[in-house]
């Protein structure tokens, strides 16, 4: 009989005989074995390795799975299907040289349109890292909108990328309209029009921006160090509580503060370094930064150490 024992909360099998030992596990037998006495102490272990043996002689692109992918319950069907390979022999091909077994897949049109797009957000999503959870919700969203049809005429591309750009919103990551658009074959403005003809037809809602969504990600791009970071966060913040930037967006907000910050500090940034990182432009930045200028004293945290002193500031 095999006992369990708690550690860290979690059940682990061991020998009732001897408890310490490291079990042994015998992956062609599917047991697990006590190598000091010799018990099984578990049998019908599943292997979770792969399911083929690869040979030194085998083509690198001979596909060695003999099962397709896994079950996406996104589809009608679960996308479950059987690809036959390319024959080699004789007895593969007709009398005209055309190959008898062929797959005749039976996906409908929809499901090979959520495919494609599936396989467009997971590329968007790929090169701005975002985790495989963001993946998950866009592509839910991207299955109601198209269920519903209440976007028809709009491309499926578009329509995925206000998808991304919801589903980072809604999960607490949010990306600006230019890092999806930077990402995608779509336009800024297809990309905004989408994503508020979603919201309607969804009837949901996401939370409203603030400078300290993107505020972290900004300086770590721009290398810039704790304190930095710190000090631009209180001073977007008090910008905000204060009501000095009424009407600006909180992206360049944000870039203002950081500049603000970094020209205090050592590590001083130029407005075009923070707009390249920040998608705005240099011009939208000064005009934030003037302002929030006037009350620079009252923005910084009290623990702050300047390199350069507030009335040293620049005064653009």
């Amino acid at each position: 009989m095999a006992s369990t024992s708690r550690l860290d909360a979690l059940p682990r099998v061991t020998c009732p005989n001897h408890p310490d030992a490291i079990l042994v596990e015998d992956y062609r037998a599917g047991d697990m074995i006590c190598p000091e006495c010799g018990l099984v102490v578990g049998d019908r272990v599943i292997d979770v390795g792969s399911e083929w043996r690869t040979f030194s002689n085998d083509k690198a692109t001979k596909d060695p799975s003999r099962v397709g992918d896994s079950q996406n319950p996104l589809l009608s069907d679960g996308d479950l299907s059987t690809m036959i390979g390319k024959g080699t022999g004789a007895a593969s091909f007709d009398e005209f040289g055309n190959s008898k077994y062929q797959n005749r897949r039976t996906m409908s049109s929809s499901d090979r349109a959520m495919m494609n797009a599936f396989k467009e957000i997971t590329t968007m999503a790929d090169r701005i890292n975002l985790p495989r959870n963001i993946v998950d919700r866009t592509n839910n969203l991207f299955k109601q909108v198209y269920e519903q049809k209440s976007l028809k005429g709009r491309a499926n591309d578009a329509i995925a990328s206000a998808c991304l750009y919801i589903a980072c919103r809604q999960e607490g990551v949010p990306r600006t309209f230019k890092e999806i658009c930077a990402v995608s074959r779509i336009s800024k403005k297809e990309i905004g029009r989408c994503f508020k003809l979603i919201l309607k037809a969804l009837e949901t809602s996401v939370d409203l921006i603030t400078t300290g969504d993107f505020m972290s990600r900004f300086c770590s791009n721009l290398c810039l160090p704790k304190q930095v970071q710190m000090a631009a966060t209180h001073i977007a913040r008090k910008a905000v509580e204060l009501d000095l930037v009424p009407g600006r967006s909180p992206i360049s907000v944000a870039a203002a503060a950081i500049y603000m910050a970094s020209q205090a500090s050592a590590e001083k940034k130029t407005q075009k370094e923070i707009g390249d990182i920040a998608g705005v432009a240099d011009v939208t930045i000064r005009q934030s930064y003037r302002l929030i200028y006037p009350r620079a004293p009252d923005l910084f945290p009290t623990d702050f150490k300047f390199d350069t002193p507030v009335d040293k500031l620049p005064q653009l």
